[in-house]
């Protein structure tokens, strides 16, 4: 079972990663579906930072600091809800696979978690 935790949660970690740099980078685009979602520009940087929060929060959580690493998990469950409520609200459907995925894994990341 901590192999499975383990290998999620590193994904999560790698591609929560990945979305911060995108969005401290403000590629152009994490720009356009900012837009796409009525979203103000200025909400990018922020939302990134929760993003590498998360991750870093996993990443503290496999180093011994479990409590951490939970309370990660629960927040980027929360977060990637939020952001799939966000496109259905907006009726943008055509990239919702993006954030369908960040949440099964974060989803995963919390369960496994839990179970260990």
């Amino acid at each position: 079972m901590f192999v499975a935790y383990l290998l999620v949660t590193l994904a999560t970690i790698a591609l929560n990663t990945a979305a911060a740099i995108a969005d401290f980078t403000r590629a152009k685009f994490v720009l356009a579906n900012s837009a796409e979602l009525n979203l103000p520009a200025s909400w990018v940087a922020p939302l990134g930072a929760l993003k590498a929060a998360g991750a870093a929060g996993l990443l503290l959580g496999l180093l011994g600091y479990q409590v951490i690493g939970l309370a990660a998990a629960i927040g980027l469950t929360l977060f990637f809800l939020c952001a799939n409520v966000i496109h259905l609200r907006a009726r943008v459907y055509h990239n919702i696979a993006a954030p369908l995925a960040f949440l099964i894994l974060a989803a995963a990341t919390l369960t496994l978690d839990l179970l260990r």
